[in-house]
């Protein structure tokens, strides 16, 4: 079955008693038993939820995986994967990744005994250095938020498989569309669903899939026990989201490639960091195990003021200055106060992230329009 109709019917059965096509949203918290311990598969609404398991069966074929988890945010997801490690363990992790998980990892997880180690990652020799026999993860993203690098994701499988490390991919820039990390060896795939699955700036939600069996067990026993749950409704949202992912994407991608190119040929701008340009140090790689490269891109300008940058971040009219990323509108958005401002200043600098770099999400409006936005924003 090809990608557009796993997306249309993926995890989806009538329902059994009227047909609806459409999953029902299962509003309860619980289920009625017929005898104490007799149940048809359903006690509690933290532990299964119907609409919830049509969404994880979807999750799971549409990453050609066997085995999906849904969790109330990206964060939830990723958070459940670092509670499969114990004090003393070690990951490597990404220097170039979404501020949420640095945050999360340096302010939340350090504490309790895990030590991270922040590797460039996009040559993955540079991981071999930092494995020992306490390293028990890798966790990377590619493309990269929002440096747009590009992880090969086989070569690091490869290095992980051989020390029997765990190797978890965020493929939330890329979508199930672009990119299955599981079919280049990744062991665990988190997307922040909110974002390209969702799709329409409306739910907060995250997502695992895997293959391995006894990892499902594992995580699914964090996801109960911890409780960090989606509802119903949310699952919907996001089961609505993924039927139009394949028309979706083929827009973001073929306006991301329009606003690309329009920057790198603009007089005020210095760089456009988006890595389906051939000259893009990972370009090689992203053809190799990408389909597309996607409506996300970075950019700065020649002026490096901030009042130059923040002058562009005000003077849009279709791109609105917020947060998130991959819904049908374009958005705008300032890393460095923004999405990244949890990681220190000399950090960003370092891993080449300046304070005038500012992101684009590009949306499924007219590109003419966008690329007027931006022309006006820009000359203004």
């Amino acid at each position: 079955m090809r990608l557009g109709t796993k997306l249309i019917h993926a995890g989806i059965e009538p329902d059994p008693s009227t047909g609806a096509i459409m999953t029902p949203i299962y509003q309860t918290s619980t289920y009625v038993q017929s005898a104490p311990g007799k149940n048809k598969g359903y006690e509690y609404a933290r532990s299964q939820n119907p609409t919830r398991k049509a969404l994880e069966d979807a999750l799971a074929i549409i990453e050609n995986g066997k085995y999906g988890l849904a969790f109330s945010s990206g964060v939830a997801a990723t958070d459940a994967v670092i509670k499969l490690l114990k004090p003393g363990d070690e990951i490597i992790a990404a220097n170039d990744m979404y501020g949420g998980t640095y945050r999360l990892f340096t302010k939340v997880f350090e504490k309790f005994g895990l030590k991270f180690h922040y590797v460039n990652m996009q040559d993955a020799e540079n991981l071999r250095p930092y494995i020992n026999a306490n390293t028990k993860l890798i966790w990377t993203e590619t493309p990269t938020n929002p440096l747009m690098n590009i992880v090969d994701i086989a070569a690091v499988s490869s290095i992980a498989k051989q020390h029997n490390i765990l190797l978890a991919v965020d493929n939330t820039f890329a979508s199930p569309y672009l990119q299955n990390p599981l079919d280049l060896g990744a062991d665990i795939v988190m997307h922040s669903s909110t974002k390209y699955l969702g799709g329409h700036s409306d739910v907060i939600q995250g997502a695992l899939m895997m293959n391995d069996p006894s990892l499902r067990e594992q995580l699914y026993f964090l996801q109960k026990s911890c409780g960090a749950v989606p509802g119903p409704m949310d699952c919907f949202l996001v089961l609505r989201g993924l039927k139009t992912l394949h028309l979706r994407m083929e827009r973001h991608c073929s306006n991301g490639e329009t606003i690309a190119h329009f920057l790198l040929n603009h007089s005020k701008v210095q760089k456009v960091y988006w890595c389906g340009f051939e000259d893009h140090p990972g370009y090689v790689t992203a053809k190799k195990q990408m389909r597309g490269f996607g409506g996300m891109l970075s950019f700065a300008l020649k002026d490096e003021s901030i009042e130059a940058t923040n002058k562009l971040l005000s003077g849009t009219k279709l791109f609105a200055l917020a947060e998130s990323l991959g819904g049908v509108e374009s958005l705008i958005n300032h890393p460095a106060t923004m999405t990244h401002a949890s990681i220190p200043k000399e950090e960003r600098i370092k891993n080449g992230l300046s304070d005038s770099l500012i992101r684009l999400s590009v949306g499924l409006e007219d590109v003419e329009d966008l690329v007027d936005d931006l022309k006006m924003a820009l000359e203004s």
